[in-house]
């Protein structure tokens, strides 16, 4: 893999096209099927198909094949500026977002402040994911005219499990899509929608590979489809799953059908909540040989190019680990807190979220491959060696 190119400066020019980004990203397992170059597409030849085994993106022109594009042999580079696994993606975003590239030690990315969060109002609350933070952020910000809208994860009308990118842009409809879905949504392609509109400030909620696209876009000079990301909330993910895990696993195995189940959490283990109250818990190994591919090699569990990361991995469902990265981030979580719109408390007050935030982004920086941009692996130990034929250490 070539990586000598690195984001382009005043003396550099860019010429990476489709052809690059296929050979080096889409075909080595490193695309992560965000989407962030189907919507930066200025020639809107790069399709997407949103299902499962899929959710990868595919050059649709005829004339040059699936390999290379037209538009890329005339010098349209668009696709590999905002593409956030091609090459030095790490130090653009980095760069962009802090002046800074991360420090050897800082597994979790750059951060201003770490947070315990939870919403105040009681139907937030209830209706959100570990205490409803993201649900009462998106309605502040829509409330102050920070935006527009949001582009998040929604549902099918005829599924309540199956994901689907949303443009929300009132309360209610922030309410009607709170809580977490554990299969993939690529959130960026709701960002269509958004532009048929007129909108121009925009919140992007999604995964660690999905806020990372902005920064590299910015960086890169990407173009002015960057412009109506204006404020980036990461969601903490260790890795999604393919939608035949209802079926084959939840359903086969235990008997819980897709239609019944009202509520899902990953705290350890798979945790569900059904129709008729009951609860359930899955060990995450029997969980693992439905990953999604695009998840793989994903080296970013902490969402490290956002404004806030958020994710509920402390000591109960009822508090949201908030990860407050940049200065508007910080402005904006300042306001709430003032506004009383959601409680707080310092992050450090609860150890096992701040054991697991540093274990998981280890364990997800581990996935990066070796051949790849060495970034995301600079300072990651290395596993603990077996002792006596025992299990490796927690990592």
């Amino acid at each position: 893999m070539t990586t000598t190119e690195s984001a382009p400066a005043s003396t550099t020019r860019w010429t990476a096209q489709w052809k690059e980004l296929y050979e080096e990203v889409i075909t080595t397992g490193l695309c992560t099927g965000c989407a962030g170059c189907v919507v930066t597409c200025p020639h809107d030849v790069i399709g997407y198909e949103h299902e499962e085994g899929k959710y990868k993106p595919f050059h649709i022109e005829e004339e040059l094949g699936l390999d290379n594009c037209t538009h890329g042999e005339k010098g349209c580079t668009t696709c590999t500026r905002a593409c956030p696994r091609f090459r030095q993606w790490e130090e653009s975003a980095d760069m962009h977002l802090f002046g800074r590239v991360r420090e050897p030690n800082e597994m979790s990315g750059i951060w201003r402040q770490l947070l315990l969060t939870r919403a105040s109002d009681k139907t937030q609350h209830d209706r959100g994911q570990d205490g409803g933070f993201v649900t009462a952020m998106l309605t502040w910000l829509l409330k102050n005219d920070y935006i527009e809208g949001a582009m998040v994860s929604g549902v099918e009308p005829d599924d309540a499990w199956k994901a689907k990118p949303v443009l929300v842009r009132t309360p209610d409809e922030v309410l009607a899509t709170a809580g977490s879905r554990y299969t993939y949504c690529a959130n960026p392609l709701a960002l269509k929608e958004a532009k048929e509109l007129g909108l121009t400030k925009l919140a992007l909620v999604g995964m660690g590979c999905q806020t990372s696209a902005p920064p590299v876009m910015w960086d890169r000079k990407a173009g002015k489809v960057g412009k109506p990301f204006v404020f980036n909330i990461g969601l903490l993910c260790s890795k999604t799953f393919d939608d035949a895990i209802f079926p084959e696993l939840f359903e086969a195995k235990y008997g819980l059908k897709k239609a019944d189940m009202v509520k899902m959490n990953i705290k350890g283990a798979f945790q569900i909540w059904m129709k008729d109250g009951s609860f359930h818990e899955i060990n995450l190994k029997e969980c693992h040989q439905w990953t999604r591919e695009g998840c793989k090699n994903c080296p970013d569990f902490a969402a490290e190019h956002s404004d806030i990361a958020t994710g509920g991995i402390g000591k109960d469902n009822d508090w949201t680990l908030t990860i407050v990265r940049t200065e508007l981030g910080e402005e904006v979580i300042t306001r709430m807190i003032a506004d009383g719109v959601i409680e707080s408390r310092p992050a450090q007050e609860d150890e096992v979220a701040m054991k697991l935030l540093r274990t998981l982004s280890i364990v997800s920086r581990r996935r990066w491959p070796q051949w790849a941009d060495g970034a995301p692996a600079v300072g990651v130990p290395e596993p603990k060696k077996k002792v006596d034929g025992a299990a490796p250490a927690a990592h």
